[in-house]
């Protein structure tokens, strides 16, 4: 008996409390019927929730629950010296030391791998002077949510939280603590002293989302990794090309299911206590073009992206000297850590012919100095999800994906099929006079834009009345496969101690691009597909229900949620007994709990 309470009560590393365990709900169930006993009284509820988040972070995370708790306790501080300052200079002295703080200790848990590794390949030094930093669950998420509250204060859109177990509670959240939403600070602060409502339909939608989420995560996320993807992405080259292929839209799918999952069940959670979340997924695979999607997919860090690092690099008014010191240390350091002169000629050349477009075309200043924001942003949103290079990649393919968009999209019809004519041109003949993998997928995908883009002009020069939905499914599915190929490098970096990410996730991510680009056998396709045919049942459902359209999505929402109660009840257990049949062996973290 003593043995199952200390297994209660204290942390075990092999077993966190992930909301895909029995073990989180009987928490939740202990913590709603006390819940149900206070909830009118809000300091006591707050206090309450504050203590069940912090047992819940000590549940995840152990010794790391200091780090939380010394953010909470600096931040809160210093919330209230800025607005307690006397004039705008002393406000920001002590918001520059809050952010410094944060990010202190945002950098040293999660960065010192990174930053270790770097100053070995420039000093050319054999051992690492970082021997072993763990990282704690959820730091990027708490950290962003300080900082917000801090700069939130500063502008003056709230007033610093009375009291520090209010703050805390603001902070710690349990539902959305290791792995999102970011919640900013004005978004969530008034909620505080807000008393407690929840209608009978609200209560439906809850139940709803929890489930969905749920269903989400085990099978549309674990069930394809564990039994599918997870072994290509460990040995890619004991796979074909079309395998892999399979496996990185596998992954694609699968990064959704159980980021989107984790959100849902959050979102019903907090729902359930009578606190709303924001909306973190709109359906993101059903954007036309790459600024669009980063407008749906995780949309609460992207959000906090643009307010907190894009505006004050200078947005779409100017550059400051942080955008141009961003882009020339990400530049150094990659052309340090390759050792490679074209790095640098390339850098260079870039730089200069920025330079030479600004001095020429004054009215162009602007729209590069934006790209350079945009490039930045996204440069630093990548290296925000782990210390590797291959985030970092995937971040700057993305913002390079928004460039191109915006120089691609006020060309006329014609002038988009020369460009992009000239450019498979160019991709084939790199592939025939230096062959590689990375040439032979850029000349395929890039021809058959071409063709695309062929089509869609003749038939509107021609007159002939435009097919929308066809253009629009031409569009989303461009889109997806420049997304899904970025992953690569996403999934590669993944999953891995940061002592080894650096050059297992190259290897993973090169290793791949060689088998989709070059090693397929066409006469095994059929008998692969048969093979994992439950997965790709899985990944083509997974799909077809994202794509359902909004309005039919929030119809059978409605639907469940005016259920009675005894039949709510029926449907909870059939769908909890279906994703039994789904539970894999080993309990699969969720995939954002690393950032």
């Amino acid at each position: 008996m003593w043995e199952r309470i200390t297994d209660i009560l204290y942390f075990n590393e092999a077993h966190p409390l992930l909301f895909t365990q029995g073990e989180f709900w009987l928490f939740l169930l202990v913590v709603m019927c006390i819940f149900s006993l206070i909830h009118s009284r809000i300091a006591m509820r707050n206090a309450f929730l504050f203590g069940m988040s912090i047992f819940f972070y000590y549940k995840t995370s152990g010794i790391f629950t200091l780090a939380l708790l010394s953010a909470i306790v600096v931040s809160y501080f210093i919330g209230i010296a800025i607005e307690k300052a006397n004039n705008k200079g002393w406000q920001k002295l002590w918001l520059t030391l809050g952010i410094v703080y944060s990010l202190s200790l945002l950098c040293y848990f999660k960065y010192a791998y990174f930053f270790a590794d770097v100053f070995t390949q420039l000093s050319g030094n054999t051992f690492s002077i970082v021997e072993q930093i763990l990282l704690p669950v959820g730091i990027s998420f708490y950290t962003f949510q300080c900082i917000s509250y801090l700069m939130d204060i500063y502008r003056g859109r709230i007033h610093y939280v009375s009291s520090i177990l209010d703050f805390g509670f603001y902070v710690s959240f349990f539902p959305q603590l290791v792995a999102g939403p970011i919640v900013r600070a004005s978004d969530f602060v008034y909620q505080l002293h807000q008393p407690f409502a929840l209608s009978r339909r609200w209560f439906g939608i809850a139940v709803f989302w929890i489930l969905n989420g749920l269903t989400k995560k085990i099978i549309l996320s674990d069930y394809i990794a564990v039994n599918f993807i997870d072994r290509v992405f460990a040995n890619p080259t004991l796979y074909d090309g079309f395998e892999n292929l399979l496996a990185l839209f596998g992954y694609s799918l699968q990064v959704y299911a159980d980021f989107s999952g984790y959100t849902d069940i959050a979102i019903g959670v907090a729902l359930m206590m009578g606190f709303y979340l924001p909306k973190n997924f709109n359906a993101p695979y059903k954007a036309i073009n790459a600024p669009q999607f980063w407008k749906r997919w995780h949309i609460s860090l992207s959000r906090w992206l643009q307010d907190y690092l894009y505006i004050p690099m200078g947005g779409n008014r100017n550059a400051t000297f942080a955008s141009y010191a961003v882009i020339i240390v990400m530049g150094v350091i990659a052309m340090m850590l390759t050792r490679n002169v074209w790095v640098a000629i390339i850098i260079m050349l870039i730089a200069a012919i920025c330079a030479i477009c600004m001095l020429l075309k004054p009215e162009w200043k602007k729209a590069i100095t934006t790209n350079i924001n945009a490039t930045n942003t996204m440069l630093l949103g990548g290296l925000w999800h782990g210390a590797s290079w291959n985030f970092v990649i995937w971040g700057g393919l993305n913002g390079i994906g928004m460039i191109i968009y915006k120089l691609w999209h006020p060309m006329s019809r014609w002038t988009r099929v020369l460009v992009i004519s000239l450019l498979t041109a160019l991709s084939y003949y790199a592939s025939v006079a230096i062959p590689h993998a990375l040439w032979n997928i850029a000349a395929i995908w890039l021809g058959i834009t071409a063709l695309g883009t062929a089509i869609s002009s003749i038939w509107r020069s021609a007159g002939a009345k435009e097919i929308n939905w066809l253009y629009q499914a031409w569009q989303i599915t461009q889109t997806f496969v420049f997304i899904t190929f970025t992953r690569l490098f996403f999934r590669a970096g993944s999953n891995l101690n940061p002592e080894e990410a650096n050059e297992q996730a190259w290897n993973t991510a090169t290793s791949m691009i060689e088998q989709i680009g070059a090693h397929w056998q066409p006469q095994l396709i059929p008998e692969i597909l048969a093979q994992h045919i439950g997965i790709v049942y899985l990944i083509i459902m997974g799909m077809i229900i994202h794509w359902i359209g909004d309005r039919t999505k929030r119809r059978y929402r409605i639907i469940f949620a005016s259920m009675p109660l005894w039949l709510m009840a029926i449907a909870t257990i059939f769908i909890v007994m279906t994703l039994y049949q789904f539970v894999t062996t080993d309990m699969q973290k969720f995939i954002y709990f690393q950032f």
